[in-house]
This record gives C-alpha cells, sequence and structure tokens, in this order.
C-alpha cells in the first residue's frame, strides 16, 4: 500500500528536497484508525531492499518508484537505528545503516549562534566530523549555504551520485546537515548542489581539515582528534611572558622551495622530514621563529599560497594534518615559535571553492565594485555578512587552538581596509559617509582581534599594511584595529631605496636611512626583508647592492647588522642569510650549492649566523622595542661620509651601532658615547671571516672625556669600508 505523499516522493526522485529527512527513513503513519510505522528508502542503485529489524529479522520493502524508492509498513514500533540489506541490480548484496534515521547532530543554538557571527567554534559544527551517535560510527556533515535549493554529500561511497545522500535543511539558518553511518577516514566527498537557477554544481568543503593533492580538488574526512601534543612547557612560557616583550627574530620560509628531495624525483619534503631538516637549520642559525607561507590549501602553486580554497585544511602537499602537529610540536620542543602566513582579505574564483558558492555571490559582494580585485583577479570577502565573519575569526581561532599556532600573519591588511585599493575611478563604491574606508572591514579586525587575543594574549596577530593608517596596533578598546605588530613596510622600501644605489650618491639620500625613526613608536613594528622584495624582476637582496662581487657582499652585512641593531623586531626571507643571487621562485629549491661552492656565500651564512646569536644574547636588542628610552641616535646627520652611530640601551649597559655604507674606510673615526668606561668590539661585519677586509677593533676601548657629536665622552675608532661595528660597554 503505497502511503507516501507523491509530490514529496517525486521531489526526492528528481533531486529537489531540501528535508529528506521528513519523507525518508521511519515515521508513524496513521491507516484507518490505526499507527503504523513506515519506513521509507531511496537508492537508485538497489533491485531490492529489506529493514533488518532488531531481532535481525528482514522485512523486504515494496518497490513504489522504478527509479529506486521503496516503503515498507511494520506495527508500531520505538523508533531506532536500523540497518538496511541491499540486492543491486547486479546480483550484489551489501547492509548499511540508514542514515535517514538520526536526528540532527546539530542544535538551534548552534545556528543561532553561527547566524549572529559569535560562534567562534563553528568548525566543531560545520564541515565532516567522525561521529558516534548512539553507537553508530560514521560521518556528521554540515554545511551552510542558504541559497541552494538542494545539496547531497557525494564521493566514492555513493558513486558520486548526487540522489544518494541529499542533506537535511535546517530552516532559516541556510545549514544543512547530515549523519552519514559507515564513512572513515580518507574518504573522499564533495557537496553537489542544486542552485537557484536548476543548475547542479561540485563544491568542496569550505570547513574540511584536509583534501587531496592538487590538481584533485575533493575533501577528505579527516578526524583532527587523538594527536598528543609535547610542548606544554612551551606554552607555559608562552603565557608567562608576552612575546613583545622578548626576542622575535623570524625566518619567513616556503616549504615546497627551502629544500627539495633530490633523490626522490625533486619532490617536496614531507612536514616528518622538515621537522628534522628545518628545525635544525633554523636553531643553529639562531631564529625565534619562523614564518610558514603556503600552509592552507591553495590550488594553483604560483600563487603561493595566497589564493586559499581550503582555509581550515593543511596543504596536502607536505602530508596531513596529524605530521603538521608534529611538524609544530617539535619546533615548540626545540622553543621556535611557529606563525602562519593568513588570507583573509580575498580568495579565488576557482569554480570548487567560495566563489558562487551556492549559487549567488555568498562569501563576496554582489557588486564587483566591492567584491573584486581587478588586479588580483580574486573576490573580497563581504565583511559585513555575519556568517562571513564568523567564517574566518573562527578560522584565525582554529589554528591557535588545534595546531598551537603561536601567530597569523595577516596578508594585504591595506587592501581590506580601503574601498579603492588597486582600483580606479568609477571601480569602487564609497562608504556610508562617502569616504574610502571599508567600515565593514575595520570592525571585522577589530572583533576579531579583540576576540583572538582576548583568548589567546601571548599569540601575536601581525598586521601586513603598509599605509599610513593609524593605530594598527593600539588595542580597538582604544578605537586601533588591535593588531599585536604591524610590517614596518616603509621602514623596508626606504631602506631598501637607501641601500641600492651606488654609495657615492647615498649622501643625497641619507634620510632614507634615519627617517624611520621618526615614527618608529607609533607603532608596533617588525622590520622585515620579506619574499615580496626578491620576485617580479626586484633581484635577490645581495643583486639589489651595488659595486662588484666583495663590495655587494659588504654592502649587505652592513645591512644586516643596521637592521638588527634598529629597534623593531626582525624578518629575513630565506635564501637572504646566505646571499642567494638568484630570485626567488617558487618551483624550485634555494640555491644551496652555494654554501658548498663558494667561500661568500658561507661567509655571509657565518656572519647572519652571528648576527642572531648576538640578537639572542643581548636583551638590549628587544627589551626596550618599543619604548623610545630603548634607543638614542648619537649621529644621524653624518651625511657627507654617509655614516650613522645610534645606541640601544637597558639600564647602564650599551651597544654602540656605528655603520659606514661607503667604501672608504675611515681609521681614526670618532663617535660621541652615552657614558664614561669601558668598551669592546663584540661584532664587526669586516671580519676577515665574513668575507671583509679585517679593519677591526681589537682589545678594550676606554672612553676619553673628550666632547663629540654633542657627548661628554668620546672614542676613536677604526670604521670599515662598508661595515657595522658593534660595541658593548656598561655595567
Amino acid at each position: 500500500m503505497l502511503t507516501t505523499n507523491m509530490h514529496e516522493l517525486m521531489q526526492i526522485v528528481n533531486g529537489e528536497h531540501a528535508d529528506p529527512h521528513h519523507i525518508l527513513g521511519m515515521h508513524d503513519m496513521v491507516v484507518g484508525k490505526k499507527t503504523h510505522t513506515t519506513i521509507r528508502v531511496f537508492n537508485p542503485e538497489a533491485k531490492g531492499v529489506a529493514v533488518i529489524g532488531k531481532d535481525g529479522k528482514h522485512h523486504p520493502m515494496e518497490l513504489v518508484h522504478r527509479s529506486g524508492f521503496f516503503t515498507v509498513q511494520l506495527p508500531k514500533t520505538p523508533h531506532y537505528h536500523y540497518k538496511l540489506a541491499f540486492t543491486g541490480h547486479k546480483g550484489q548484496v551489501w547492509e548499511s545503516w540508514d542514515a535517514y534515521a538520526f536526528a540532527p547532530q546539530i542544535g538551534e543554538l548552534d545556528t543561532h549562534l553561527f547566524a549572529q557571527g559569535t560562534h567562534y567554534q563553528i568548525y566543531e559544527k560545520l564541515g565532516a566530523h567522525p561521529l558516534t551517535v548512539d553507537g553508530v560510527e560514521g560521518v556528521h556533515f554540515a554545511l551552510w549555504a542558504p541559497n541552494a535549493k538542494r545539496i547531497s554529500v557525494v564521493g566514492d561511497f555513493n558513486g558520486w551520485n548526487g540522489l544518494r545522500h541529499p542533506m537535511r535543511s535546517m530552516g532559516g539558518s541556510g545549514v544543512w546537515e547530515l549523519f552519514i553511518p559507515g564513512l572513515a577516514q580518507y574518504d573522499k566527498y564533495k557537496y553537489e548542489m542544486k542552485l537557484p537557477t536548476g543548475e547542479v554544481t561540485l563544491k568542496t568543503d569550505p570547513y574540511a581539515n584536509f583534501n587531496e593533492l592538487r590538481p584533485g580538488t575533493a575533501s577528505m574526512v579527516y578526524d583532527l582528534a587523538g594527536y598528543k601534543w609535547g610542548d606544554d612547557k612551551w606554552i607555559k612560557n608562552r603565557i608567562a611572558q608576552s612575546p613583545l616583550d622578548g626576542p622575535v627574530n623570524i625566518y619567513e620560509l616556503h616549504p615546497g622551495s627551502w629544500r627539495r628531495v633530490h633523490e626522490d624525483g625533486y619532490r617536496f619534503q614531507s612536514w616528518p622530514e622538515m621537522a628534522d631538516t628545518v628545525i635544525s637549520y633554523v636553531k643553529e642559525m639562531g631564529y625565534t621563529h619562523i614564518e610558514l607561507m603556503g600552509v592552507m590549501e591553495y590550488p594553483f602553486d604560483g600563487s603561493w599560497g595566497y589564493q586559499v580554497t581550503g582555509y581550515y585544511a593543511p596543504t596536502s602537499r607536505y602530508g596531513n594534518p596529524h605530521q603538521f602537529m608534529a611538524f609544530v610540536d617539535a619546533c615548540h620542543r626545540e622553543n621556535i615559535g611557529v606563525i602562519l602566513d593568513w588570507v583573509p582579505a580575498h580568495f579565488p574564483k576557482d569554480a570548487h571553492g567560495l566563489a558562487l558558492f551556492d549559487g549567488t555571490r555568498l562569501y563576496e559582494h554582489e557588486d564587483p565594485r566591492q567584491g573584486e580585485h581587478p588586479d588580483w583577479g580574486t573576490l573580497i570577502f563581504n565583511y559585513g555578512r555575519n556568517e562571513v565573519k564568523n567564517f574566518l575569526i573562527a578560522n584565525a581561532l582554529f589554528w591557535i587552538e588545534k595546531y598551537h599556532i603561536d601567530g597569523l600573519r595577516v596578508d594585504a591588511v591595506a587592501s581590506m581596509l580601503y574601498l579603492d585599493y588597486g582600483k580606479n575611478y568609477g571601480q569602487w563604491v564609497p562608504n556610508r559617509y562617502g569616504g574610502r574606508e571599508n567600515i565593514d572591514a575595520v570592525e571585522f579586525m577589530k572583533h576579531m582581534n579583540s576576540v583572538l587575543l582576548g583568548a589567546h594574549p601571548h599569540v601575536m596577530m601581525i598586521a601586513e599594511e603598509s599605509t599610513a593608517w593609524t593605530g594598527v596596533t593600539r588595542p580597538a578598546a582604544e578605537d586601533g584595529l588591535g593588531f599585536s605588530l604591524k610590517w614596518n613596510m616603509g621602514w623596508m622600501n626606504d631602506f631598501l631605496t637607501y641601500m641600492t644605489k651606488d654609495s657615492v650618491y647615498r649622501k643625497h639620500h641619507h634620510h632614507n636611512l634615519t627617517f624611520g625613526m621618526v615614527y618608529a613608536y607609533s607603532e608596533k613594528y617588525i622590520l622585515v626583508l620579506s619574499h615580496d622584495e626578491v620576485v617580479h624582476g626586484k633581484g635577490s637582496l645581495v643583486n639589489k647592492m651595488p659595486g662588484d662581487l666583495w663590495q655587494k657582499m659588504a654592502n649587505l652585512r652592513a645591512a644586516y647588522g643596521f637592521m638588527m641593531g634598529h629597534p623593531g623586531k626582525k624578518l629575513l626571507f630565506m635564501g637572504g642569510e646566505f646571499a642567494q643571487f638568484d630570485e626567488w621562485s617558487e618551483s624550485r629549491e634555494l640555491n644551496w650549492f652555494l654554501l658548498n661552492e663558494y667561500e661568500h656565500h658561507r661567509q655571509m651564512h657565518l656572519y647572519v649566523k652571528d648576527l642572531n646569536h648576538l640578537y639572542l644574547r643581548e636583551n638590549i636588542l628587544w627589551e626596550n622595542d618599543f619604548e623610545g628610552t630603548g634607543f638614542q641616535w648619537i649621529n644621524c646627520n653624518d651625511y657627507s661620509r654617509s655614516t650613522v652611530s645610534f645606541y640601544r640601551t637597558v639600564g647602564q649597559e650599551y651597544l654602540i651601532f656605528i655603520c659606514n655604507f661607503t667604501p672608504v674606510p675611515h681609521m681614526d673615526y670618532r663617535v660621541g658615547l652615552p657614558a664614561a668606561g669601558e668598551y669592546v668590539e663584540i661584532l664587526n661585519s669586516d671580519e676577515e671571516r665574513y668575507g671583509g677586509s679585517g679593519i677591526i677593533n681589537t682589545g678594550t676601548l676606554v672612553a676619553e672625556k673628550s666632547e663629540c657629536d654633542g657627548r661628554e665622552y668620546s672614542l676613536h675608532v677604526k670604521m670599515p669600508p662598508l661595515g657595522c661595528v658593534v660595541l658593548k660597554g656598561g655595567v
């Protein structure tokens, strides 16, 4: 007897039902004066189906539609989870639990908080999560796509047939969900959507924990639970002392091009391999942190990881999520912090990603003048939409809480702040006050930083912001953006402009060397020599330097010395530490052969290593980075000799930096001192072991009571050509 509404039956058959649980599964039905239990199943691959009762008895089902719709009427029974026995059209048999016998696994509170943008652990609910429901193991899928007509989970487990596992709409929340018994780790899946236009499309899960290796685009089931962390000591120390009060010297690294495995087809190193190679190298070199580019899943290698499609998934290029956890854990056990590049500014137009996600501009803006970057060919997040903000804020927390990440470097903040960024007249829409500021993005950043740093005050939120926007690192409660640190892009531009000039012309550009101190304490800065400066025809750092080979190397050593003495945390992109001549490319490893074949590269490598360890040893170089009391110019006006001198101080201890940016040595250079006493040279970039000419200052240098640079005491020192001298004095 057919007890099924034919309209709903045809909606199931045609793949258009938004609530398949309403008709499929176990339901009580009144037939005449009796209540019966009716079970309905739809499976186009089945020729016959039987319900397996609690007693193991099979109850054959009636085929009521030739497409594979079956039903059976049983005496009224309490609802329970039951198995189905299938017979296929070719005689094959199999059993499975009925996915439509399970109640929703996401609650009204979850959807309510998500809708208001405050479900900061929404990644625990949306996405694919292995789950045991009443003793039945399976995977719970949940997705936000409010404008889809129908969504199904498809994968190898159902032949990628969108009619097999349609999801249930959770009403006005726009969330869809389904628990599928029997699925396991690494099962591939996507979401098949019927769009408002009637078109059917496939989408990768925005909340997936893992994805298959490109060029594949499927998501994969992955359970993040089970990893046993061993970094308790690191986390306790991180909580005890803010990184802003300690040394921060970052090695920026692209995992796919740092080093390749030559003996195995020049492939990428895996996370376990990098745990051996990268960590030992970074520790030996004296860096405190690594900043990893391109960790979140992305399809195109040439984007370097800045066009993300899997915000919740570490890229499968280097291994699985637990292997990445183990890499972070190993870094922490060696006292190395881990920072990730994070890209909340824009996302690519790839068909399987967030673009036009449910057939509408869900994550991006409807108006392309608001929703597209014309220069990058990417889409801008709609920060005014609560669910989009929740997606991003929860994602930032996800990497801190699930992977113990120590900080996020937030890419392209300037593009978020300004509506006209990279756009010409007519290509952008002013805000409600007629201005160019993106008010929604500003509020998003304040909200994000308040939540994240409120929960984890000792991690770093680092803004890559290239304009003069005020208050980037001021707390959101004080009308700032609330970031911990800001990349000092202005300093990088001015400094490299100066360093690229031939030494004879530098005296005319002396302000580029000194101007950074005018605004050095307006924000909490990181001085950066980043990957952006060694690509797209800009040349490597050493190739930017003027002169012959010796002068190029000497210039770079002097530049690194000046940078290390200047207030602010530090960052250097990989390859710069041994003066790689080639521009960086993501398609090949660094030129490590230079260290084996050329002495001058080994000498630069040693110099940077010694400079890094000097930074670690001398708390003067990082303890007062953000306070004016920690730095004083001695002489910033000696432009005719292209020389500057300054000191860093804590208490009564001093480090004196003197930098000569000409190839002319000064064998009797007098420099003023902050105090009387003895001084000793602790670093000289011109030492022969660094490739220099050997003009150094030996022994103890005693301050003379002789006025110089407006100071009562002074010293005569030997200043090497294109050199940096560091003296230590005080008690």
